[in-house]
């Protein structure tokens, strides 16, 4: 259960929302995506959502890619990516090369498994095309779960990289993670969530030397995932 959060992100920023396992950050990013219901102000661009579905938001240039990456197994990568295009596609951009590439440029590996199908790539492969797919819609806002979730250090590591890089493209990400550091060294902004409710917030880098933050992603880290 949230309560009192009061979170903002300027336009083209990295926010991130650390904090121990169950302390509501997946909660918060599918109440602003509207997968679940919440009450409050929710304003994006100077509009409130309270009153939008889940389809209302993508449409408005809202993507998430969830903690599980909700990918079709079944089908090929590139298959996984064109379906992203969805919403460019109800805006009347019917061809959806040019942003396939772009993706392709951003995660070449992609590009390499491109007719493979998606059950069977490797757990950074499906995170990477999970972030391409979110792309393909063109979103003003992409909010990221937990993005680096099981992954080897490595991957990890490339995959806030890329997260970094997005910054360019002028996209604001709002971003949940337990690993701590590798958040907060790509984020401008960060809270910290326990039970539901903000402890603390600051520029990035500040939280970073902030002990208690450390201590609380540690103690975190060795709970069971609670979700």
């Amino acid at each position: 259960m949230l309560h009192g959060l009061n979170l903002r992100a300027a336009k083209g920023s990295v926010v991130t929302v650390i904090g121990p396992n169950g302390a509501g950050k997946s909660t918060l990013l599918n109440a602003l995506m509207g997968v679940l219901p919440s009450r409050g102000r929710i304003e994006y661009q100077g509009r409130s959502l309270a009153l939008q579905s889940l389809e209302e938001r993508v449409m408005a240039g809202i993507a998430l890619v969830p903690e599980t990456r909700a990918l079709f197994g079944s089908m090929s990568v590139e298959d996984n990516l064109r379906l992203g295009a969805y919403r460019q596609f109800r805006l009347g951009e019917k061809d959806s090369q040019k942003s396939l590439d772009e993706v392709y440029a951003l995660f070449p590996r992609l590009q390499e498994r491109r007719t493979q199908l998606a059950g069977t790539l490797s757990g950074g492969e499906r995170q990477m095309l999970a972030v391409g797919r979110a792309l393909m819609s063109k979103p003003s806002l992409l909010m990221l779960d937990e993005p680096s979730l099981g992954l080897a250090p490595l991957v990890v590591r490339d995959i806030f990289k890329t997260i970094a890089g997005l910054r360019a493209t002028g996209v604001t990400i709002l971003l949940v993670e337990q690993n701590a550091r590798a958040a907060l060294e790509v984020a401008d902004h960060g809270y910290v969530l326990e039970m539901g409710e903000i402890a603390l917030e600051g520029p990035a880098a500040e939280l970073a030397r902030d002990s208690r933050v450390i201590d609380t992603y540690l103690g975190a880290a060795r709970q069971k995932n609670s979700g």
